[in-house]
């Protein structure tokens, strides 16, 4: 059965809030907003006042976590003062899911690569989450989209690391690639399970860099902006987004699938569809 995809090709905030209601899905309960705060020094980020009609709709609290490698969220200090200065601590509620130990443990009992994944301790305060992505190339994922912020993104600090290594914190940096990918996957399974699926996500594809707003020195866009895709499957709507980039007319195109296939990107998707928790067959459902 193929999954709905809500596609917009006009990008504002109204018609962010316009594919979320398209969605027609009830968030129960508490809802966590998953967001990127944006590295210190990144160009590249959606900004709070972008996101701030559906976040506003949801009244839901904006959710991070911080980073495992050093830059301006890689302490709860730190990442605090970011949040501050970037503009969500003025618009939003905003709850540093890590700030504080220990962590919460999710089982991944069919996990490929890892067992479990530690996430911060305040997901225990949320019954839902709305999870908005910035589609964009990554330096190590190839891509980063909606899979990536359920795994790496909501993974506490030493989550990302134990992520990155494949289970040994020792192999952050030397891990085995597709191994690494898969366990990204096997993280992101274990979010939607703990949630029992009542999450919807959100992809805006603009200002599409081959490097990810973790970056403090990203490079500029590559390629013209694509449009807003609005889905409650996370293989589906990261599939669809990837096929908009091959599918498009662009000179830039070829320097993101460069950075996307090196680092084989896709594979995070196909590993994601194996594990059952979305699907990449999909409806393409245009709006104006």
């Amino acid at each position: 059965m193929k999954a709905k995809v809500y596609f917009s090709r006009t990008i504002t905030p109204e018609k962010v809030l316009e594919l979320y209601q398209k969605v027609d899905k009830e968030l129960p309960g508490k809802v966590a907003i998953k967001i990127h705060s944006g590295e210190t020094g990144n160009q590249n980020f959606l900004k709070p006042e972008f996101w701030k009609p559906v976040i506003d709709y949801v009244g839901g609290t904006v959710a991070e976590c911080n980073t495992a490698y050093e830059g301006g969220r890689d302490t709860t200090e730190k990442h605090l003062k970011t949040l501050e200065e970037h503009g969500w601590s003025k618009y939003f509620e905003v709850d540093l899911l890590d700030a504080e130990g220990p962590d919460m443990e999710l089982p991944i009992p069919d996990g490929k690569k890892i067992r479990k994944n530690y996430v911060g301790k305040n997901l225990a305060r949320y019954e839902s989450m709305l999870v908005l992505s910035h589609f964009k190339g990554h330096p190590m994922g190839g891509y980063g989209g909606a899979i990536k912020q359920l795994s790496i993104g909501l993974a506490s600090s030493y989550g990302k690391g134990y992520i990155h290594g494949v289970g040994d914190m020792d192999a952050f940096w030397t891990s085995d690639h597709d191994s690494f990918l898969e366990s990204m996957a096997d993280a992101a399974s274990s979010v939607i399970d703990y949630f029992h699926g009542n999450i919807v996500y959100i992809n805006v594809m603009k200002n599409m860099s081959v490097d990810c707003d973790c970056c403090a020195v990203a490079e500029d866009p590559c390629m013209k902006d694509i449009g807003i895709l609005a889905s409650i499957d996370p293989v589906a709507i990261d599939k669809a987004c990837l096929d908009l980039v091959y599918a498009a007319d662009d000179p830039g195109r070829d320097h993101l699938l460069e950075r996307i296939e090196s680092l084989n990107g896709v594979h995070t998707i196909d590993a994601a569809a194996e594990l059952g928790f979305g699907v990449k067959e999909y409806e393409l459902i245009e709006t104006d």
